[in-house]
């Protein structure tokens, strides 16, 4: 090769490289201004939390998010569909309403728990005692005798209502201590009640029911003013349901000292028999590299104590909101851009699990999955997962990422494979390059995760925007990537639990019949 000729391929490489860099450069300008100044955050969210409400697996609702999604990206000229990857068991939540009406007349806070058996339209009046306490097991047996016809309180009373910090702020140090110590002897107490049975915390609703209970009472407080947890009963013919701390206490308190309360508890619901379970899909079409994918991911499902506006719903509108702008500024990606909303991954990952074995064509050709579920916070962490050489493409990706977002960033290079928490895991255990967008906590455990307060007024629509620029460019990043990211795993270390090898998670299949008999 002449000097010249070298000459002029040197100069050639160089104005691309440069057009290169300018035109990356632009699109992500154009990224991140459309997603400051056309932001569609708090539309989606008003249609989705407040319109559809929550997304408990099997329920009309999620069937009605579902549709409402495919509906939203064809709207935007994005092609969707529902895949049915399962089943489960139908039921829909109706009208729950607790009042005490003796000894004196006072409506509760209170809901029936998912999957509980309906009261009827009429309802269910008993007097409220507290979960027996026996010596043993043969003992407990002859006591359950005492709950026919009763509503039996089966959780511990908290002793206080206000959360640790607010005590950490006004009380006395003695004071702090002292109530701390009380608590701790009462969860030993309590605890040791429930061994005395001999069931487990499943087995104890079970009991009582076909002890001729009227139905049971909890109240699973989270830790925070006015929050509890909600999850799902166990009972098949008897409601279950959840009180607020502060009504527990109260009913607990007028038990123990023996002023035998009373109260009517309405709560209505349908059983739908067998439903279909469904994941939603949409992409991009790539088109240089069309059969390899950048996956954005996000559980589509919640739980319904409130409308599962931090888990995970600001993690739904961040993925329907970055294929927006990339549909509008990037429509001819280079690999195709999937996004998939999975269903019923509060019950273990289902809908991911499902999806990961039924599509091993496209696991196998991922350039990148990036999942976000925890909460409305800005992302401040981000892992390798195991993947030996994620450093070199996830870290030149994230370089582009504008610094007043990435500067919340802490990574942890090469990590090591997640196991579980949420639908990453699902990709990583069958190899796949995947990666949690993991975000600010915003008390995220004890104020949204699973509660009755997991409602649109928690979201911080600054932080979801933040994410949004995050996931865009790192999707537009790895589309356009000349490589394809390398699949190379660390050597995991000997486990200083068991002494032994550690090895990397295997995939495993959903539950494709969820609470159905076989």
């Amino acid at each position: 090769m002449t000097n010249r000729v070298l000459s002029v391929f040197i100069l050639f490489f160089l104005s691309t490289a440069v057009i290169s860099a300018q035109s990356r450069e632009e699109m992500i300008d154009k990224i991140v201004k459309e997603a400051e100044n056309n932001s569609q955050l708090e539309h989606l969210a008003h249609e989705l939390l407040d319109v559809v409400g929550p997304r408990l697996v099997g329920t009309p609702q999620m069937k009605n998010a579902h549709d409402w999604a495919v509906k939203k990206y064809n709207s935007w000229e994005i092609p969707a569909r529902n895949e049915q990857w399962g089943k489960w068991k139908g039921w829909e939540r109706g009208i729950t309403h607790i009042d005490m009406i003796s000894p004196r007349i006072q409506s509760l806070a209170g809901r029936q728990l998912a999957w509980s058996p309906s009261t009827g339209k009429k309802g269910v009046t008993a007097e409220v005692v507290i979960l027996p306490e026996a010596k043993d097991s043969l003992d407990f047996v002859e006591k359950l005798k005492s709950v026919k016809g009763k509503f039996v309180m089966i959780s511990m009373p908290q002793p206080t209502g206000r959360p640790d910090d607010n005590w950490e702020e006004w009380a006395t140090k003695e004071s702090f201590e002292k109530m701390k110590t009380q608590r701790d002897s009462l969860e030993k107490l309590w605890d040791e009640r429930l061994r005395k049975t001999g069931l487990s915390r499943r087995e104890l609703p079970k009991a009582l029911e076909e002890a001729g209970a009227e139905g049971i009472i909890s109240s699973y407080w989270s830790k925070g003013f006015g929050v509890n947890k909600v999850f799902s009963a166990y009972t098949e013919e008897v409601p279950t349901i959840d009180v607020s701390l502060e009504d527990y206490g109260m009913l607990y308190r007028l038990a123990e000292y023996g002023d035998k309360p009373e109260i009517k508890v309405v709560a209505e619901s349908s059983e739908l028999g067998e439903v279909p379970t469904f994941n939603t899909i949409a992409e991009i079409k790539g088109t240089e590299k069309p059969e390899e994918y950048v996956i954005l991911s996000a559980h589509f499902d919640s739980w319904d104590g409130a409308t599962g506006a931090t888990d995970n719903g600001t993690g739904t509108l961040v993925m329907m909101e970055t294929m927006r702008i990339l549909k509008k500024l990037y429509p001819n990606p280079k690999r195709t851009i999937l996004v998939g909303h999975w269903g019923s991954e509060e019950q273990g990952l289902n809908g991911s699990r499902a999806f990961v074995k039924d599509n091993p064509e496209i696991v196998n050709n991922v350039q990148a999955v990036f999942n976000q579920d925890n909460g409305t916070g800005r992302v401040v962490n981000i892992s390798g997962n195991g993947f030996l050489n994620s450093y070199d493409y996830l870290g030149s990706w994230l370089y582009e990422v504008p610094e007043n977002v990435s500067q919340h960033i802490e990574t942890n290079f090469p990590g090591t494979p997640g196991r579980g928490g949420s639908d990453y895991a699902s990709f990583v255990a069958a190899g796949a390059p995947a990666f949690n967008l993991s975000s600010l906590s915003w008390d995220y455990w004890n104020y949204t995760w699973h509660t009755n307060r997991d409602t649109y007024d928690k979201i911080v629509f600054d932080d979801v925007k933040n994410n949004v620029i995050l996931t865009a460019v790192l999707a537009y990043m790895a589309s356009e990537d000349e490589e394809t990211t390398s699949r190379d795993k660390i050597v995991l270390p000997v486990s200083r639990r068991t002494g032994e090898q550690m090895t990397w998670p295997e995939p495993r299949d959903a539950e494709r019949a969820g609470m159905l008999e076989d």
